[in-house]
């Protein structure tokens, strides 16, 4: 007879403990030890393997493996394709987490109708919304098809067989954290719970060719909830991004085993549902207020695709006894770095002043080539000079002033000449094996002196 043992694991992170603990010793976190029952001698099936149940699988030569290419499935969502390096891969298994209310279902349910419209079977599990209430919410969005299956289930074994009768091409639950193995004595959403099913699911989708797409809940701080392993296992973490009150969405890759885990997708939350921005240069500048100080244009790469933001700077004498600074979008530790360098290498007192920096249409950028871009928007809202609204500024600026070479600059002017800027300003050493567009002036600087002197003339 199976022997039950009491054991307290992190919500968090899986730690374990004979006892129950206020802080996990694991990632520190308090209050998310939770009592759960462990049953010895009776083990839930935990099959990591590629494999079918019951068969091993043998050790083969690199040499005589035989690869075929399988076409990715491609939806409409042009932008959802780039993300996800080119369309749907055969059995590959995709999580997405996002805000409550962001829309992941409303996404996951479009692009499942566009999937049951190429003549392929498409099964979306539901472990939140009763049939009738995810039909209703496909009325408001117009979905409708006959190879668009709707399921309500949360018990593990019952989706398994499921799919075995029906055979889909792809599969979408939602949410991870509402299915259960019914041999796992935790709660659902519980560490285990997650794992264990995450795991019953990827089984499924390398051995029957099935894509999948799971739902996962995200924590107050933003990750995705659950242990850090479910993240390891899948092949595609995608995260849904924006605010509730705004109507834009982002879409961005953070790992993905078959395509860039740069890639961003700019949607729109509209009545009917979710549409794709096709050019959102226009929307991060449709708003941008000309003969302002403080700000500047940038031509910032996500993934393959250039994309123009605004960066606004806002540079006011301290109100307290040490200057703050505070960055949206923009990492702060770089904000000093920058003022630093301005204060060493072209003159400008500002340590006593607070600097407030963000970029616009709530992207966040991270590459080396804003750094020129910043610079100038606390150069301009520290003199009170404006900038030219025409002028697109590109840079890495190093700690001794020098402005370095970035990567794609034909691609980053070639997409500021489009939207109709004059100027761009570049490091002197992207300046030749290129040619410029018609229409646009290059110019080239070689320090932050030089940026400074060209951006106020």
């Amino acid at each position: 007879m199976a022997k039950k043992k009491t054991k307290f694991m992190c919500q968090e992170c899986g730690y374990e403990s004979a006892k129950w603990m206020g802080r996990c010793p694991g990632c520190g976190e308090w209050n998310k030890m939770v009592e759960e029952v462990d049953i010895v001698g009776k083990q839930p099936k935990r099959s990591f393997q590629h494999t079918e149940p019951g068969t091993q699988s043998k050790a083969t030569p690199i040499t005589t493996i035989e690869t075929r290419q399988e076409p990715r499935v491609t939806t409409k969502l042009k932008e959802l394709n780039r993300v996800l390096g080119g369309g749907v891969v055969p059995g590959s298994l995709v999580l997405i987490g996002g805000d409550p209310g962001i829309g992941k279902s409303t996404l996951l349910l479009q692009v499942s109708s566009q999937l049951a419209n190429t003549n392929k079977t498409v099964l979306y599990i539901s472990g939140e919304e009763s049939v009738k209430q995810t039909k209703l919410r496909a009325d408001r969005l117009d979905v409708s098809s006959p190879e668009l299956y709707i399921y309500a289930e949360t018990n593990l074994e019952f989706i398994h067989e499921t799919i075995e009768s029906l055979s889909p091409s792809f599969v979408v639950v939602d949410s991870i954290q509402t299915i259960y193995h019914p041999e796992v004595t935790s709660a659902p959403g519980s560490v285990s719970q997650v794992r264990e099913c995450t795991a019953e699911l990827m089984r499924i989708a390398k051995t029957k060719g099935i894509a999948i797409f799971i739902v996962g809940h995200v924590t107050k701080e933003g990750s995705i909830a659950g242990p850090r392993l479910l993240e390891h296992m899948v092949d595609t973490v995608l995260y849904f991004e924006g605010e509730r009150h705004h109507t834009y969405r982002i879409l961005r890759a953070v790992k993905n085993r078959f395509g860039s885990t740069n890639e961003m997708g700019i949607f729109e939350m509209k009545e009917s549902g979710l549409e794709e921005v096709m050019n959102p240069s226009e929307i991060f500048l449709e708003e941008r207020s000309e003969g302002a100080s403080g700000s500047t244009v940038v031509a910032s790469m996500e993934g393959t695709r250039p994309i123009l933001v605004e960066i606004q700077a806002l540079i006011s004498p301290m109100s307290y006894g040490q200057p703050r600074r505070m960055a949206t979008g923009i990492d702060h530790n770089r904000v000093s770095l920058l003022m630093a360098v301005l204060e060493k290498r072209a003159g400008l007192l500002l340590q006593n002043y607070d600097a407030y920096l963000k970029v616009a249409g709530g992207v966040k950028l991270d590459e080396p080539a804003i750094d020129l871009s910043v610079a100038i928007s606390i150069a301009s809202s520290y003199k009170d000079k404006e900038t030219r609204a025409t002028d697109c500024i590109i840079g890495e600026v190093g700690l001794t002033g020098e402005v370095r070479r970035v990567s794609r600059i034909e691609q980053r002017v070639q997409e500021a000449a489009k939207l109709g800027f004059k100027r761009v300003i570049i490091p002197a050493n992207n300046m030749g094996g290129w040619t410029a567009p018609a229409g646009i002036q290059i110019i080239g600087v070689h320090n932050i002196a030089e940026a400074l002197q060209m951006a106020f003339e």
